[in-house]
């Protein structure tokens, strides 16, 4: 099996763009010498103290305990980070008991046959993605899987989901754009730029809006049904419904995107498994999985200490801000192996944190497992021997999330 190309630099560094290409080989250096470290910055807003746990066992037990380890305090290490950005606090940033009424009202609109019925809407906007890149490549140009394909998928079902109208769904595209830029630039001291700011400004007047009209008048979308969600007499406020946009959004298309040119970008690495996939379909659930486990979309949130705690020996102070490294917890030879940093689709334990455990459990898993199914079940099924140009590709750069802005395609069957 071959094995992963790394090159990137082994000292853990989340403010180097040469490790944020490339963070594989810090982290092991972190799993194997350092798993509960300690990140002391510069003491600059800049470049905060933080500390960080890479091994899976340990990010597993913290995200497990939300009486130890607080979500109330933001999701990254900038310790003003939810007064920077001027929302409320969303359910991402909630702990229980709070969090837990919260989710079982979203749960109870959010549910998987909700998502399972949207099939075969996605599958034909796919053909139709596939048929526009075929005809695109034909004429000689070049195509952008991520662009043109993979990003695609996420925010044309989630503007499907919403409801919005056909004419309004064109706007969507610049919200998305400026809420996703909020897990990076509206968390660094400088901010966002007024155009990123006035997106959401726009998006957030929008759905506004929407909320209030399907209070009044529920149809059969989403936004409905979270307006008209009820459990013992709970109920959610327009701010919820909001704030569970902004996070579905946020949280949802991005990371969805890129787990589809994920699974391309490795697969061209491993073309005799690409082989496989494409000859047996049955393979993809299991394959996605493992492409999410060896290149998690999401690889680090914080947590806030709320009381002192030992981990490996360590210790932490309370009011401490701690990173979870998914990605390195991800291929943690403790937990899978001595092939924990090799693609294998047939991979039985397939186990992962990249949708994190416990509590905050991502509440829209079962809907990031349909979209990246059936998109490359179509992509496979019409270009088998996908490829991507890894030397032309281009990486988001961000501590907290692992995609692309750019990733084009090779080897498309005309």
């Amino acid at each position: 099996m071959a094995q992963p190309t790394t090159s990137g630099p082994a000292v853990f560094d989340p403010f180097d763009p040469a490790h944020l290409a490339d963070p594989y080989p810090a982290y092991q250096v972190l799993r194997d010498t350092d798993p509960v470290h300690h990140h002391l910055g510069d003491g600059t807003q800049a470049r905060p103290e933080f500390w960080a746990l890479s091994r899976y066992a340990d990010v597993d037990a913290a995200v497990t305990e939300p009486d130890l380890f607080s979500s109330a305090s933001g999701l990254t290490f900038y310790a003003d980070e939810i007064e920077k950005l001027g929302l409320a606090p969303t359910i991402v940033m909630m702990d229980p008991p709070e969090h837990s009424t919260k989710r079982r009202l979203l749960a109870k609109a959010f549910s998987p046959r909700r998502v399972a019925e949207t099939e075969p809407i996605i599958r034909d906007f796919v053909r139709g993605r596939l048929a526009d890149m075929a005809e695109r490549h034909a004429a000689g140009e070049t195509v952008d899987l991520h662009r043109d394909f993979s990003s695609q998928v996420p925010t044309f079902v989630l503007a499907h989901l919403f409801g919005l109208p056909e004419a309004d769904r064109p706007l969507f595209d610049p919200w998305v754009t400026a809420l996703t830029s909020l897990q990076d630039e509206g968390f660094r001291p400088e901010g966002l730029d007024g155009g990123a700011l006035g997106a959401v400004g726009a998006m957030f007047e929008y759905f506004g809006a929407l909320i209030t009209e399907r209070r009044a008048t529920p149809g059969d979308d989403l936004i409905s049904a979270l307006t008209q969600a009820e459990i013992e007499g709970e109920t959610l406020t327009d701010w919820d419904v909001l704030g569970f946009c902004f996070v579905i959004v946020a949280g949802g298309n991005d990371t969805t995107g890129n787990l589809i040119s994920h699974t391309a970008a490795l697969l061209d690495r491993h073309p005799d498994q690409r082989t496989m996939l494409a000859a047996n379909p049955d393979l993809i659930p299991g394959a996605l999985v493992e492409c999410l486990r060896m290149e998690s979309s999401v690889q680090a949130l914080a947590r806030t200490t709320t009381r002192e705690v030992t981990i490996e020996g360590v210790t932490i102070p309370a009011d401490e801000k701690v990173m979870m490294l998914y990605g390195s917890a991800n291929r943690d030879e403790r937990r899978y192996g001595p092939t924990a940093g090799q693609l294998d689709i047939t991979r039985e334990d397939t186990g992962h944190l990249a949708f994190s455990r416990g509590p905050h459990f991502c509440i829209g898993s079962h809907f990031a497992r349909l979209q990246a199914r059936l998109a490359v079940e179509e992509l496979y099924a019409a270009h088998p021997s996908l490829g991507v140009d890894h030397t032309a590709a281009v990486r988001t750069v961000s501590p907290f999330t692992r995609g692309f802005t750019s990733l084009p395609a090779t080897g498309l069957t005309i």
